[in-house]
């Protein structure tokens, strides 16, 4: 078995991808999306990390963490968020036998993905994807258009247009 080693810096900044396990026509992260938010809220309050930049999607979603000083513990952060957010859902989604053998929920992929940001100029090509996703997805036809995320907060400091992000502005070639 595969031993995966993750990038881990105290006090480090990430970009994460967290996919639901079944993807394809599943929209549990906005239909319940209070239940995502409670997750997240109780999690930073127990273990803190700032969160500038996020996009929650019907499947999956996307997010950049900076970790407090001394600190590069994420890992156990997501188990906590994807844990307690199962927790609060009824059980009945569809689980595969690996998974029943170890009593575990069918929700959330194992994995995820996780980026370490390296400057200035890596930090705003993931908020830039952030904010780009629903569009890319065929969710809005702007980034003001979802509601799911953090550009409203980033047009408000004056980072972006409310109008920026149509698929003319961006293009085709970003991919996930």
């Amino acid at each position: 078995m595969r031993t995966y080693v993750r990038a881990r810096v105290t006090g480090g900044t990430y970009f994460f991808t967290v996919n639901l396990a079944e993807r394809h026509g599943n929209t549990l992260l906005v239909d319940r999306i209070d239940v995502l938010k409670r997750a997240l809220q109780q999690t930073r309050q127990d273990h803190p990390f700032a969160m500038p930049g996020f996009v929650v999607l019907p499947e999956h979603l996307h997010c950049l963490w900076r970790m407090p000083t001394g600190d590069d513990d994420f890992p156990m952060r997501w188990r906590l968020i994807k844990s307690r957010f199962s927790r609060s859902l009824s059980a009945g989604e569809r689980r595969t036998h690996s998974r029943a053998n170890k009593n575990e929920r069918g929700i959330w992929q194992r994995r995820y993905w996780e980026h370490l940001v390296r400057d200035d100029a890596d930090f705003q090509r993931c908020l830039d994807y952030i904010h780009y996703n629903p569009v890319k997805h065929g969710r809005a036809v702007h980034a003001m258009d979802w509601p799911h995320s953090s550009f409203l907060h980033w047009v408000e400091r004056g980072v972006y247009p409310p109008d920026w992000a149509t698929p003319v502005d961006i293009g085709p070639d970003q991919s996930e």
